[in-house]
């Protein structure tokens, strides 16, 4: 054996091991399926969130959200999606994420501790009939356990969106959507959760105002299209718009 083989012998046995990132990948996605089928075994939920939360916020309420780290982020994303809009255009609604203010934060978290972070916002900005959304994939916040004690004795309604039940925050609201997974795959089902309460809510807000605006208000329906939804997609009586009125039934995933 030369001295360049001999070289070559010693880098194969030195060279790292291939990696499992590929593999790892492939495992993430094939878990997304099960959190997602999770998550539609409980659509009917999600809709009733939607038109409810519709309900009360066009009534003048306001929704409160909160969370810690990544569930943080999707806090905001609700309450951004309702404070701006979704899909198409309406008007805005009250959605205050209760981690944004950085000052309110630091001060509480220093006066009060961490734990209280929450609870004196709650306090402070909700009024009875307001909705708090709570998510978590642990489901063990003690901040955000405190902050569902903080609103029960302000009467405000708490929901919220955790993994695999049971666990405290599912307890301890008045509704849980709660799936099965692994905290990132349960952390990615929340944002779909949330996109699907915006589908239902959007779709509750366009069927109020049309019913709102009266029969004189809704585009008639065209001669060619009889026995058919108008081309607006929105048919007084009807409520075609991602739902149908009267049957309780709304396209949420």
């Amino acid at each position: 054996m030369t001295a360049q083989d001999l070289g070559k012998t010693a880098m194969t046995a030195v060279a790292p091991a291939p990696t499992d990132s590929y593999a790892s990948v492939l495992e993430h996605l094939a878990n997304i399926g099960p959190a997602v089928e999770s998550l539609r075994s409980q659509s009917r939920r999600l809709s009733a969130w939607g038109v409810e939360l519709a309900d009360r916020l066009m009534a003048g309420q306001r929704l409160l959200t909160a969370g810690n780290g990544g569930s943080a982020a999707e806090a905001q994303h609700l309450s951004a999606e309702l404070v701006g809009r979704f899909d198409g255009e309406r008007r805005a609604f009250s959605a205050i994420p209760l981690h944004c203010d950085t000052s309110a934060v630091t001060a509480i978290g220093n006066d009060y501790g961490f734990e209280r972070l929450y609870a004196r916002q709650v306090e402070g900005h909700g009024r009875p009939g307001d909705v708090l959304v709570l998510m978590s994939t642990s489901g063990r916040s003690r901040n955000l356990l405190a902050a569902v004690a903080a609103a029960r004795a302000g009467g405000i309604t708490t929901w919220a969106l955790t993994g695999p039940a049971p666990n405290p925050l599912a307890q301890a609201c008045d509704e849980v959507v709660a799936i099965s997974g692994k905290a990132a795959n349960v952390q990615e089902a929340h944002l779909i959760a949330l996109h699907a309460m915006c589908r239902a809510f959007d779709a509750e807000v366009a069927r109020s105002d049309a019913a709102a605006a009266g029969p004189a208000e809704v585009p008639a329906r065209p001669a060619s299209a009889a026995g058919t939804h108008a081309a607006t997609g929105l048919s007084a009586g009807t409520g075609t718009a991602g739902q149908s009125a009267g049957t309780g039934t709304r396209a949420v995933l």
